[in-house]
């Protein structure tokens, strides 16, 4: 036999042992993961470009009307602009965050009021403000913008929540990873897999303690609302742990990456954390509040600067995905279980 050959044999025999087909195909997906992370995150901020950015105008009767019309007129539709009666009515407005800029025309004079709340996200604040300062010098007439309601000292550029709930996110599903792995790559039975979610309830509870903890005493970026922060970081990592069970209970280890698709390469760049929905693309824009970090961002940044307000539906999304995550872990297993168990009953016999 030529030794070249034997050697060229071999060598590629070394390699298959070396690198099996499944390791090519765990490759391929990291591979794709990749891909559609840069594709993502840069689809979403390569070039942020504002779109029906929510304001109201408080202005005399006279020109009112005059002004939504030309404001809600404006090229590429940056502005989604409506009335209010008086300054107070704008003021409750932006903080019950049911809108980004209010605008006070100054009936007497020259110069305009800008109020933002860039607590609730200072892009939003700043595109608002960029576009309505260009308005107005069109205009002849000067703008002052106050900021009723600024981050906190700590919490620079208001990015506090995000992050924090990308920590979250992240911790819960890695967590359910780790479940999965410490019992072996198997799909799990019934039992494991409720004991899997059992087990997913202290460690969320823990996560949210310690996130509260090291945005509060710690770093002091989000003061206040202790434990409101620790319920919100329990369902938050719960839900994320939930849907990383059920996924991985469905799917192997290929459920790992479906989750790492869902709540990083799709959640965070369209959860408003960055940049809210007024700036993102089409895509992006859609999706952010119903996954996970782009609801419990939303509730985050509302409960710790905003008393709370706008936060029924986030919470609402947040319970449907731990719900969710439930009943598919479950289900998943009990039909898996329920197939083999004829079979086990013949070999039994």
């Amino acid at each position: 036999m030529d030794r070249s050959a034997a050697g060229r044999g071999g060598a590629w025999a070394e390699l298959r042992d070396a690198i099996s087909t499944r390791a090519v195909l765990v490759m391929v997906g990291v591979l794709l993961l990749q891909l559609g992370f840069a594709l993502s995150y840069m689809g979403a901020f390569h070039a942020p470009k504002p779109h029906r950015i929510p304001i109201v105008v408080v202005a005399p009767q006279a020109v009112e009307k005059d002004l939504v019309a030309r404001l809600n007129a404006l090229p590429g539709d940056p502005l989604l602009v409506s009335s209010v009666p008086d300054r107070i009515q704008a003021r409750s407005r932006l903080l019950d965050r049911r809108t980004d800029a209010a605008l006070v025309v100054d009936a007497a004079g020259r110069t305009d009021t800008l109020l933002v709340a860039s607590a609730g996200g200072t892009s939003a604040a700043d595109a608002a403000t960029k576009v309505v300062q260009a308005v107005e010098r069109a205009q002849d007439r000067a703008i002052v913008v106050r900021d009723i309601r600024p981050p906190a000292a700590g919490d620079s550029r208001g990015l506090s929540s995000f992050y924090l709930v990308l920590s979250w996110t992240i911790g819960g599903y890695l967590a359910a990873s780790a479940l999965n792995m410490a019992a072996g790559s198997k799909r799990p039975t019934l039992r494991r897999i409720l004991v899997r979610l059992a087990a997913m309830v202290p460690y969320a509870f823990v996560s949210g303690i310690g996130g509260a903890i090291i945005v509060g005493p710690v770093l002091n970026c989000l003061p206040g609302a202790f434990w409101d922060l620790v319920g919100i970081g329990t369902l938050v990592v719960f839900a994320s742990g939930a849907v990383g069970v059920a996924l991985q209970s469905l799917a192997g280890t290929v459920g790992l990456g479906l989750t790492i698709l869902i709540f990083t390469i799709l959640g965070n760049p369209s959860s408003g954390g960055v940049y809210p929905a007024s700036l993102l693309p089409p895509f992006w824009r859609a999706i952010g509040q119903a996954l996970p970090p782009g609801a419990g961002t939303t509730v985050v940044r509302n409960t710790v600067y905003f008393d709370g307000n706008a936060t029924t539906g986030a919470l609402w999304i947040l319970g449907a995905w731990a719900f969710g995550g439930i009943v598919a872990a479950v289900l998943s297993a009990a039909l898996r279980g329920r197939r083999h168990t004829p079979v086990a009953q013949e070999v039994d016999h």
